[in-house]
């Protein structure tokens, strides 16, 4: 079996399964509890919090723990706008934003907020201009992704940075899902950013951790209500076990992330020329100013779920652009808003390399397909 789908998920480390298994069976006290048990919790969770802290660079009590990356973007999309409401009712969003936080906007505008959508250029990149002429005086939020989960473009986080340097009252939120540990942080977790959405499962933890930086002294309402965990901002018993799982998870990836970068760009430039050879096949993801382990394409006239299927049956598996849209059967919307036609972005299919990827499974599936290429031959 060879999995491309990285950016869908990935395996969980053997060490961080482990963490888990150990903390679940041994630490059975809930961390509100009074008594010891619950004290031998609390400090597992402070421990974990102090080192995804120290790990992105930023302070233990400005990292907060959610179920993963579609809670964390919903809990900004709609906390900070309702709770800075005196101050506006405007927010904006890129135009290839992971659906979780389109979705969110989506809903904000039913609830009597405005909400502008920045366009990007033709490479999939945020046009920072037209994003400036977008803002206004009762702006209050500005949300745009660090690395595109479709294509792989990085964004230009620094140049937004600069742009809000001088506007402190509107809040700066980064869905940084697919960028912690395949990029270095500072280039999209700057000084200005205020808020940052983060993934358990997208780095070697386990599904349904993750969590969120907010910038000491931000503004944003509670997610959930009750209890009081996570300083009253998540009202829920935390997964002790999850979180732990996610520090030792980030810590393994992060100590690896020069490594990552450099073997899964060599495989994904080679797939890429040999890719462009084919006179029927779009290729979407560059090299410079995209992540290093994303690679989408498409063969012209064949239908990206065709393609994933076809190559299933050699027992090799990608995925068609994002994963929480692929079995809705809709076109990358990313393509869509580069202008690519919805024929061709119909036709795309994503390739999310990993450290356990080799050039022995690249060759494999540059044979495969050549094989897939040339049985579409009638349908081109």
């Amino acid at each position: 079996m060879i999995y491309f789908d990285n950016s869908a998920t990935t395996k969980p480390y053997p060490e961080a399964l482990e963490t888990y298994m150990q903390v679940a069976s041994k630490i059975v006290g809930n961390p509100s509890s009074l008594h010891r048990l619950g004290d031998q919790a609390t400090r597992i969770l402070e421990a974990s919090r102090q080192q995804i802290a120290d790990l992105i660079g930023k302070k233990n009590e400005e990292i907060f723990f959610t179920s993963g990356g579609t809670e964390g973007d919903n809990w900004v999309i709609k906390g900070v706008p309702f709770e800075k409401v005196q101050y506006g009712k405007h927010l904006i969003i890129s135009a290839i934003e992971h659906p979780a936080v389109r979705e969110s906007a989506l809903w904000l505008k039913s609830q009597g907020f405005e909400v502008d959508v920045a366009p990007v250029d033709s490479r999939g990149f945020v046009d920072v201009a037209a994003l400036a002429n977008l803002i206004r005086p009762d702006t209050t939020l500005v949300s745009i992704m660090a690395v595109n989960n479709e294509i792989g473009s990085i964004q230009p986080i620094q140049a937004i940075s600069e742009l809000l340097a001088d506007k402190p009252t509107i809040s700066f939120h980064v869905d940084a899902v697919q960028a912690l540990a395949k990029i270095p942080t500072e280039s999209y977790l700057t000084d200005r950013v205020d808020f940052a959405t983060f993934s358990s499962h997208k780095f070697h933890g386990v599904r349904g951790v993750g969590f969120i930086y907010l910038k000491s002294g931000k503004k944003i309402s509670p997610l959930l209500t009750g209890g009081g965990q996570e300083r009253d901002y998540r009202s829920t018993t935390e997964n002790v076990a999850g979180i732990a799982a996610t520090a030792k998870a980030l810590r393994l990836s992060m100590e690896k992330e020069v490594q990552f970068g450099q073997r899964t760009r060599q495989m994904k430039e080679l797939i890429r020329q040999e890719l462009l050879q084919y006179p029927d096949v779009l290729v979407f993801s560059e090299l410079d100013q995209f992540a290093p382990h994303i690679l989408t394409f498409g063969i012209k006239g064949v239908r990206g779920e065709v393609v994933v299927h076809a190559f299933e049956e050699y027992e090799i598996f990608i995925s068609t652009t994002s994963a929480c849209s692929s079995k809705a059967g809709k076109p990358a919307g990313t393509l869509i808003a580069m202008g690519v036609d919805k024929d061709k972005a119909q036709s795309a299919v994503r390739l999310s390399l990993d450290l356990d990827n080799d050039m022995s499974q690249v060759e494999q599936f540059l044979t495969t397909f050549k094989l897939i290429y040339n049985q579409t031959q009638k349908v081109r």
